[in-house]
């Protein structure tokens, strides 16, 4: 069958042109005529873009240039007006003697699809914005728990974490949580919630409500979006009624031990004289005084949490402080064969403080790290060493102990709030130190590495602050910890 290549170019549907070497239009199919006019005489950039001079970025005049084919993305105007979006492709037309005498320009309308593509920009454009906006911590995740993608309140509080794994960013772990929401969502392919933890880069805990919800992609599932809503403000509140009942829970239970140690100690004292056994008495004697300390030290732990104390200031010695403490816990350091040491700088000085409240801050930081090393299993024979120094503006006490030391998840929690790695105790004495330096204007910073040890440093300014510079409580900043 002989083909009409005549028809062909008359019907072709798109803007069918030949140009030659000046860019001027010598041919046209219908469909050209139809939506741009006559075109004899006239240049290719005046029929589609009512140019005076050529495009800058111009298919045909690459095609001349150096014989291949090319194409663009271009805008270009009909005889009513209308803006037309094209994708133009340009070949040469040689003569018999191998010279390009004209180019084929081939202009397709692309317009629908260019109107559905902002359709789809625009689209995505809102959902990102709702999506970034969710008053929520929002996180994409893949099957390993990679973090693909995440909203701009997850990247305000844990940082671009991107690559990273979900109980990275959120609690400083480097294995997975048990139970997880997200891998229980990639099992099943359903939704579930969940109530956690997290710390924020800033090391701000939150208490967060999880929950998950799977992402197919044609019918299989690829991810899990994870959003966490911050509760902490309700939990707080829920906090405040239930703490009295967890402190009176845990404080008659350590009561009772320490009342248990105080009846053994004059058990022992009373057949001490019933024998005439002096170092009988002795022995009964000193575990009634250890008792005693220790019921005073819990009370006084209480009052500090059941109410705000204001500090009872006075002009200090920062050594006499340390001493004092030093003194009153070395028989307990004995009894854990731990070496307690004190070094005082030349600079330690005076301040202002509350003398009470400052022995209590520094006796509860150096129980925890005796306690840290009678529960550490890396080695025997243990030290503890109290440092003071200063300087013209500060004064500073460090507690260094070799003991178990703290992993990351455990610092964060370290001065909250009747948490203890103990096993007895309130879970008080942390969070009252915290208390006590933040109501003196200062801070404690924790540093700390498992097997390794831990040290406590408490910064204090030398002067009284102002009422508004020393907050009441310890919750309303965070607690700069360093692994």
């Amino acid at each position: 069958m002989k083909l009409d290549y005549e028809t062909i170019f008359e019907e072709m549907p798109c803007f069918l042109s030949v140009q030659d070497r000046e860019f001027k239009i010598v041919r046209a199919n219908a469909r050209f005529r139809k939506h741009f006019g006559e075109f004899e005489g006239r240049y290719c950039y005046q029929v589609y873009k009512q140019r005076s001079e050529r495009c800058e970025v111009c298919p045909v005049a690459r095609t001349f240039r150096d014989g291949e084919k090319h194409e663009s993305e271009e805008e270009i105007t009909t005889l009513s007006g209308e803006t037309l979006s094209v994708l133009v492709r340009s070949k040469p037309i040689y003569n018999e003697g191998g010279e390009i005498i004209a180019a084929m320009e081939m202009s397709t309308d692309i317009t629908h699809i260019k109107n559905l593509q902002k359709l789809l920009r625009a689209s995505q454009k809102r959902y990102h914005t709702l999506f970034d906006e969710v008053p929520c911590y929002i996180s994409i995740q893949d099957q390993d728990l990679n973090i693909i993608e995440a909203n701009k309140a997850f990247i305000e509080d844990f940082g671009r974490a991107l690559g990273s794994r979900c109980y990275e960013a959120y609690k400083h772990r480097n294995t997975p949580c048990e139970p997880c929401p997200v891998q229980q969502t990639l099992a099943d392919g359903i939704s579930h919630t969940r109530e956690e933890v997290v710390t924020s880069r800033h090391g701000n805990r939150k208490n967060v409500l999880v929950t998950t919800a799977p992402i197919r992609e044609n019918g299989e599932l690829t991810a899990v979006m994870e959003m966490s809503a911050d509760i902490t403000p309700i939990r707080d509140l829920e906090d405040r009624l239930t703490q009295l009942g967890l402190l009176i829970g845990s404080v008659s239970h350590s009561l009772k031990g320490l009342l248990n140690g105080l009846s053994g100690g004059m058990y022992l004292v009373n057949s001490g004289f019933k024998k005439d056994d002096k170092s009988r008495i002795k022995r009964g004697w000193a575990t009634v005084q250890r008792n005693a300390e220790r019921i005073k030290s819990m009370v006084s732990d209480i009052l500090y949490y059941a109410k705000d104390r204001v500090p009872s200031w006075e002009a200090v010695s920062a050594e006499e402080i340390a001493s004092d403490v030093v003194a009153m816990m070395e028989s307990r350091a004995g009894e854990l064969a731990a070496q307690l040491s004190l070094k005082v700088g030349a600079d330690a000085g005076e301040f202002d403080g509350d003398p009470q409240a400052l022995r209590a801050l520094l006796a509860n930081l150096v129980e925890n790290s005796l306690d840290a090393c009678r529960l550490s299993e890396f080695q025997e024979g243990h030290r503890v060493m109290v440092r003071v120094s200063g300087d013209a503006e500060t004064v500073r006490y460090e507690v260094e102990d070799d003991g178990m030391g703290m992993d990351q998840e455990t610092q964060e929690k370290a001065f909250s709030l009747f948490f203890s790695t103990k096993g007895t105790g309130t879970g008080l004495g942390l969070f009252i130190s915290h208390k006590i330096a933040r109501a003196h204007g200062g801070d404690i910073d924790l540093h700390s590495r498992v097997g390794e040890g831990t040290k406590f440093i408490v910064t204090l300014p030398r002067i009284r602050p102002n009422e508004s510079e020393s907050p009441d409580s310890p919750m309303t900043k965070g607690i700069s910890i360093d692994a």
